[in-house]
C-alpha cells in the first residue's frame, strides 16, 4: 500500500492531517482523494485536465520526485482558486507509484 498524507490548512496551522492508504495500482492522487472523501478536492472535471479543482501544494522532498509539469497542466494551474505557488500541482496529474509512498500534500485554503 502507498500512504499519502493530506494536510488541510487553518489560520494557525493544520486543521486536519489525514493519512490515506492507496493500493499501488497507478491511480491518480485526485482519485485517491475523492475515494477517501478528502474535502478540498472537488475534481469537477473527473481528471480530464479541464479544471483546477484538484489543486494541491506538494511538499519537499516529494516535489522533486514528480515528473515535470506538462504544458496543459501549467496552463490550468493559472486558474486555481488559491494563488499558484512553485510547488502547485494538479492532483489528477500525479499518478501514485510505490516511489511516492509517504507523499505529503497541502490543500489550498480557498478550495473549500
Amino acid at each position: 500500500m502507498i500512504t499519502v498524507r493530506f494536510v488541510t490548512p487553518g489560520p494557525h496551522g493544520p486543521v486536519q492531517d489525514r493519512e490515506v492508504e492507496v493500493p499501488p495500482d497507478g491511480r491518480s492522487l485526485m482519485k485517491a482523494a475523492v475515494d477517501a472523501g478528502i474535502d478540498g478536492i472537488a475534481a469537477d472535471c473527473g481528471g480530464s485536465l479541464t479544471c483546477a479543482t484538484c489543486h494541491v501544494f506538494v511538499t519537499e522532498p516529494w516535489l522533486e520526485r514528480l515528473p515535470p509539469v506538462s504544458a496543459d497542466e501549467d496552463t490550468m494551474l493559472d486558474y486555481t482558486a488559491d494563488e499558484r505557488r512553485a510547488n502547485s500541482r494538479l492532483s489528477c496529474q500525479i499518478h501514485l507509484t510505490p516511489e511516492l509512498d509517504g507523499l505529503t500534500v497541502e490543500l489550498p485554503k480557498r478550495q473549500y
